[in-house]
């Protein structure tokens, strides 16, 4: 039995020593590699994680003359703000749904972009218009919200005149009737972000290898035969990880869009009011960290409970395109 007991060990150890060569070979061979995912993995962690210590703001009665380790400990009246708010319902459902369109309809649009690109033989056409669609993307919020202003300004915007000039109906005041939002807040937010998503999935379709196309045309396929069983089926795990990461932040909203866009009209609250600006409009007025820092934390922590779901449901039906 010792004797069992003396190579049972001995094997242990022989297998520890072998996994540590193996994995101090690859650091090695991918050393170069390593070191330049250094930067981004520096300012991930100073920008990220060294932060998270002021969570525990979201669990305190924040005060300036104490400090954040001095201040009084509340537990969870801090998040009582955000749940018993009345506009509680209302704030979350608008920024679920919102997020929900907003990733069904830049998905489709962003594939729809990426196809038609590749078509493009052309290569100077062919930069040209993913320079374009990338253009929005890194338009700033408030010149943004100053374009849809003069398409919707009720005096001067194009689309008033163009409704009186071309169907004789009277101008509509835009950013006084609440129901036409929805609609324009998902068209600005394609507009800015399916360029951006187009040139990722663009970049997926050119990494396929051309024998596929070759193979299938003289089977006779056709180009749509080649984009359903070909183009999407290679590019799925990327479209997964860009889903995934949009669920990920279902709980979260660009604040710009529903804040400057809407140029925070207080006729459009009801439909452009999400959690962020529920948040920032409270905080401007109470003026409470505390309160504030419980609705960031509860955002993030439902995010994480969806990223997970989603991942775990990804990872069931295909665990390759899961994330981990």
């Amino acid at each position: 039995m010792k004797a069992s007991g003396t190579v049972s060990r001995q094997t242990g150890y022989a297998t520890t020593i072998r996994k540590k060569h193996v994995f101090l070979r690859k650091l090695n061979k991918f050393k170069w590699l390593l070191l330049m995912t250094l930067p981004g993995v520096l300012y991930l962690f100073i920008n990220n994680y060294i932060p998270m210590y002021g969570l525990i703001l979201a669990f305190k009665n924040f005060n300036f003359a104490k400090g954040m380790w001095g201040s009084d400990w509340v537990g969870m009246n801090n998040f009582k703000f955000l749940f018993n708010s009345p506009d509680a319902y209302i704030i979350t459902r608008n920024t679920i749904l919102y997020n929900v369109a907003f990733i069904f309809l830049n998905l489709v649009l962003a594939l729809l972009a990426a196809l038609l690109i590749n078509e493009i033989k052309d290569k100077v056409i062919s930069r040209f218009y993913q320079s374009t669609f990338l253009l929005p993307h890194i338009i700033s919020m408030v010149i943004v919200a100053y374009l849809v202003y003069s398409f919707l300004n009720m005096e001067s915007g194009l689309i008033n005149r163009l409704m009186e000039k071309w169907f004789h109906k009277d101008p509509i005041s835009w950013y006084s009737e609440a129901g036409y939002w929805p609609y324009i807040l998902v068209i600005v937010n394609a507009w800015k972000n399916v360029g951006y998503l187009s040139i990722i999935y663009f970049a997926a379709i050119i990494g396929i290898d051309k024998e596929y196309y070759e193979a299938a045309r003289i089977d006779g396929a056709n180009k749509w035969r080649q984009m359903t069983r070909i183009t999407l089926p290679l590019i799925a795990p990327i479209i997964t990880t860009m889903t995934l990461l949009s669920v990920s932040s279902i709980l979260r909203s660009d604040f710009g869009l529903f804040y400057q866009v809407p140029m925070n009209t207080g006729a459009l609250i009801s439909t452009t009011n999400t959690i962020d600006t529920f948040v920032y409009r409270a905080m401007g007025q109470l003026g409470d960290i505390g309160m504030s820092s419980a609705a960031g934390l509860y955002q993030s922590f439902v995010c994480l409970i969806l990223i997970l779901a989603a991942n775990y449901a990804v990872r069931f039906i295909n665990k390759q395109d899961a994330l981990f």
